[in-house]
């Protein structure tokens, strides 16, 4: 398959990436686009083989697969740049423009044949998060107007970049808060602690060390064990012992709340 994606700032970049180390696609199967040259410069010596254009309308045509990543505000301007040599019998349109619903891309990607008759593509919303160019996202799909086949290789695609869930769209914008604003709270999380391990006497790269391997173990028990976290914090949680005097005093802060507003926040 040949796949171009239209705006290679850090996600459409970080999706090039991922999908070059990928079983899929070779960095000379994706062509890049975008209007500032400082980007493809960047693309260029991330992998040589992409093939990187300025040229919209040229880079989609001939391809399978159609990646729309650019800011939400110039998806449209893109699509009417694109639309007039879009095959709709045999591409598909993905965009990974945040809040940018089903509605709107219907609208914006359908044309008029020669009979007068309005078609649309196959089109998908992905929301990815950056781990995706490490092959490790946690990426949300929903899929409008596709067939099965399609589906299966849109979600075929994204699972070779991490783990990859078909939702309904209207659960678009809480997969955006958990795992694309999350991966942000996530690292937060992690710098208050290695922070904290300064303070107990660590140099900040011994801290960051300990952090990061401490949040990885955690995160591969749970997906080993397929546990609930509660399980896991039980077996480090002894009566009257550290643990529960360390969890106890987190949660008179508001570390729970807190974060369940950060997240009802970003809807």
């Amino acid at each position: 398959m040949k796949i171009t994606i239209i705006g290679s700032g850090n996600m459409g970049g970080a999706i090039a990436r991922g999908l070059a180390q990928s079983s899929k696609f070779k960095a000379s199967d994706i062509t890049c686009t975008a209007h500032s040259e400082d980007t493809l410069t960047k693309m260029r010596m991330a992998n040589p083989d992409f093939i990187l254009s300025h040229n919209n309308v040229e880079s989609v045509q001939g391809r399978d697969i159609v990646i729309i990543a650019v800011k939400p505000w110039k998806v449209e301007t893109i699509i009417n740049e694109i639309k007039p040599v879009l095959d709709y019998n045999k591409q598909i349109i993905v965009s990974v423009a945040a809040g940018i619903t089903f509605e709107q891309l219907n609208t914006f990607l359908a044309k008029e044949t020669n009979s007068k008759k309005m078609v649309h593509p196959a089109i998908f919303r992905a929301i990815p998060n950056t781990a995706i160019e490490i092959c490790s996202s946690m990426t949300f799909v929903s899929a409008y107007n596709s067939s099965q086949e399609q589906t299966d290789v849109i979600l075929n695609i994204f699972n070779e970049l991490g783990n990859t869930l078909l939702i309904e769209e209207r659960l678009m914008t809480a997969g955006t808060a958990l795992a694309s604003c999350g991966i942000a709270f996530a690292f937060r999380y992690i710098r208050a602690a290695i922070e904290g391990g300064v303070e107990l006497g660590f140099y900040p790269k011994q801290a960051q060390e300990i952090v990061a391997y401490t949040v990885k173990g955690a995160v591969d028990l749970l997906l080993k064990n397929k546990s609930n976290p509660e399980v896991e914090i039980d077996k480090v949680t002894t009566p009257g012992g550290i643990t529960i005097k360390g969890l106890n005093e987190m949660e008179l802060s508001g570390f729970t709340s807190a974060i369940i507003k950060g997240l009802k926040a970003c809807k």
